[in-house]
């Protein structure tokens, strides 16, 4: 069988991106150009701005795959584009510009859901072996995924309210930190002791999460000491915060892997780049003998890469997409698998 190489595109959000990969696991030349320092003037991402500069750089991002990549255009095999969620002008943006190069150089579109591409970016690492456990933890998702085969998935536990990456950014702006959220109350945490006693979110036999009555308190908390006066110690509170919202994460994955006897599990998101996470993770794994694949930092974080290599399983269906398809701002992914 021919090498497959497939060509992604990630506009999603504030990261410009556009990778190479073959085969659905080797990444052979990714670009991402970042807007990371113009948002972070604004203490978040500002979509208008954000749509403007992916606009500016999307060309020129190709190029320098093109150049660099030594691939051909006789080569590709196919155009992957994330077409939701995120913000809606973004999506537009990657969408067309994917479409444009689908038709003129006649090459069939796959559309890829960006949890989807957050999930395969561990074949990027190794090979996903059916069955495993997916912890899906991301700005928008908290959700324990049984996967059973390529693109055929079911929800053990998810969210009831507030996604663990969303609570981390609320938290990081209550506490006055900078944009990023998640990333500075990490750093921020390594300085702190855990000496407020909040609340265990969902401490129950389910493999649900709940996160927004943590935030609540975090946010009353700060809010309650300022109005007295006290001057409250941010990295005490964000190592307190930080140990609970991730204890929550690691014993409900511990849960699930006793429940349903597996020994293999994945981790996929944007907050799969917290290393405490990570370290606790790998900690609880090696505890109950259960292979642990995480991507390395380059791939938690939006990139084109983990998009073209979650296109390769639809290549192989011929799972592809017409030019009518349109951005989502916001679509569930494991209620739908397209």
């Amino acid at each position: 069988m021919k090498d497959v190489y497939i060509l992604g595109v990630e506009t999603s959000c504030d990261e410009t991106s556009i990778s190479i990969v073959k085969n659905g696991f080797v990444d052979v030349y990714t670009c991402v150009a970042t807007q990371m320092d113009t948002h972070a003037e604004f203490g978040g991402v500002v979509p208008e701005i954000a749509s403007r500069m992916h606009t500016e750089s999307i060309t020129l991002v190709l190029e320098d795959v093109l150049k660099n990549s030594n691939v051909s255009w006789d080569m590709i095999d196919a155009i992957a584009v994330t077409y939701a969620p995120g913000l809606m002008g973004c999506l537009l943006i990657g969408l067309e510009f994917a479409k444009t190069l689908s038709l003129v150089h006649n090459k069939p579109l796959i559309k890829v859901h960006h949890i989807a591409g957050h999930i395969y970016a561990n074949n990027l690492v190794e090979k996903i072996e059916f069955p495993s456990l997916a912890l899906v933890v991301s700005g928008g998702h908290t959700e324990l995924v049984l996967m059973k085969d390529d693109y055929d998935f079911d929800v053990l536990g998810t969210t009831l309210d507030d996604a663990v990456g969303e609570c981390f950014d609320k938290v990081a702006r209550v506490l006055g930190l900078k944009y990023p959220g998640g990333p500075n109350v990490e750093r921020c945490a390594l300085q702190g002791k855990p000496i407020y006693d909040l609340p265990i979110p969902m401490n129950d036999d389910s493999l649900n999460f709940s996160y927004s009555g943590l935030k609540s308190f975090i946010i009353n908390l700060v809010h309650n000491e300022n109005q007295r006066g006290v001057e409250i110690n941010s990295c005490d509170v964000a190592k307190s915060f930080q140990d609970v919202a991730i204890e929550q994460l690691v014993r409900k994955t511990k849960m699930a892997i006793e429940k349903y006897g597996i020994n293999r599990m994945v981790v996929a998101g944007g907050v799969s780049a917290s290393q405490y996470l990570r370290d606790e993770l790998t900690k609880m794994c090696k505890e109950k003998n259960v292979h642990l694949s995480i991507p390395p930092l380059k791939y938690c974080t939006d990139n084109a890469t983990m998009i073209a290599a979650a296109a390769y399983p639809l290549f192989l269906k011929k799972e592809f997409s017409d030019y009518s398809i349109n951005a989502k701002s916001h679509e569930y992914f494991f209620d739908k698998k397209d």
